[in-house]
């Protein structure tokens, strides 16, 4: 009988496994009863252990702990921050890569959304902004700090030094971002920054908003007075505990980041040799990201193969109901005519060279199936 074939797993970007640190910190916590908001000995030991994880998220992006509140994820810290940043202004200016729980929460409010372009290699253009803040009308901006499909990086330091002199504020969306590269909410000068659990190898369903001294985001609903009465409702202290120890962890191992790079960039010089494009790659990216595409293999095609020979991947965000569709990401980049053929990998924390060289394997064996048949077919 033969052996099950071994899963290699690269769409760390769609979700991480669960660090051992946040499995451990949660089954925990599990096991011991009490509501947060409770003034016994157990409601008081479970907010004790949502302080302390409050903490550790906040050390993670350099947030003070009073200006953190835990969310139900990324989208509805997202949410929460526009809608906070939103009132009282003229116009919303959204970069043409954001997430669609940016994008599309931007478009759903009463504030007029101006789209902000990016350039060729997918970031934000400074210079349209700075042109776009001489008409002197009350603005306020989103920019995320990374790329969920490229991995670029985008100049939200310098973003936020031209709005904040113009009296606008920015959100940054640093989801795909922490836990990757160094994140600090004052020296990015974020007045709002969304993070999410299960991005850095925490449980899904937890995320956080932290935000600058003088913005007071308004609750999204109402119902009680947990999380500063801005997020009504009891803690989800489990997986809370989780993020914090998987904040912790991905705090320690920053430094090892630089390896998945280096394993990445040679698993993508031998794509290159055959003709693949990397997406953003004159850019600064996430050491963990690859986002490459070559005409005539659909991604679609690509993800299938990949999938058959033990190997996950993504053909884009991987938050859009399990469909494939044309990148906006990349039609802003002006590579629209590579849409349809993209595919992103992406690594983590267990990701190493040999995960990345036996990607690039499977997949040069694909493409040069692909090439023979096109050109059996040709002749």
């Amino acid at each position: 009988m033969t052996a099950p074939r071994p899963i290699l797993y690269l769409d760390w970007n769609a979700t991480a496994p669960l660090r051992p640190e946040a499995r451990a910190a949660l089954l925990a916590v599990l096991d011991a009863p009490g509501n947060p908001s409770s003034v016994h000995a157990a409601g008081r030991k479970a907010r004790d252990v949502v302080e302390r994880a409050r903490g550790e998220v906040a050390a993670l992006i350099g947030a003070a702990t009073e200006r953190l509140v835990f969310t139900g994820g990324g989208t509805e810290a997202n949410a929460l921050a526009l809608r906070a940043l939103s009132d009282g202004v003229d116009a919303l200016l959204v970069s043409a890569i954001e997430h669609d729980a940016v994008m599309q929460t931007a478009r759903a409010g009463a504030t007029p959304v101006e789209v902000w372009p990016v350039t060729a290699e997918g970031v934000a253009d400074l210079a349209w902004l700075e042109a776009r803040l001489r008409r002197g009308d009350r603005v306020a901006a989103a920019l995320m700090l990374a790329n969920n499909e490229t991995g670029v990086i985008q100049p939200v330091a310098q973003a936020a030094a031209l709005l904040h002199a113009a009296g606008a504020r920015l959100h940054v969306d640093a989801v795909q971002a922490a836990g990757k590269i160094p994140v600090d909410l004052a020296a990015l000068g974020a007045d709002t920054l969304a993070i999410s659990a299960h991005k850095l190898g925490g449980p899904q369903g937890a995320g956080a908003l932290a935000f600058a001294t003088d913005v007071r985001p308004t609750p999204l609903w109402r119902g009680g007075g947990q999380e500063q009465g801005l997020r009504p409702g009891t803690e989800n202290v489990a997986a809370i505990v989780g993020f914090g120890a998987a904040a912790k962890a991905a705090l320690a191992a920053l430094p090892d980041m630089a390896d998945q790079a280096a394993a990445r960039d040679a698993a993508a010089a031998r794509l290159k040799a055959v003709g693949a494009s990397i997406l953003g790659e004159a850019a600064p990216r996430l050491p963990n990201t690859l986002c490459l595409a070559v005409p005539g293999w659909p991604s679609d095609r690509q993800v299938m193969w990949l999938d058959l020979g033990g190997v996950q991947v993504s053909a884009g965000a991987a938050c859009s109901s399990g469909k494939v569709r044309p990148s906006p990401v990349l039609e802003a980049m002006g590579e629209g005519a590579l849409a349809p053929f993209a595919l992103r990998a992406s690594g983590g924390y267990a990701t190493d060279a040999s995960h990345w060289s036996a990607f690039a394997d499977l997949w040069l064996d694909g493409y040069a199936r692909v090439s023979a048949r096109q050109r059996t077919e040709v002749a």
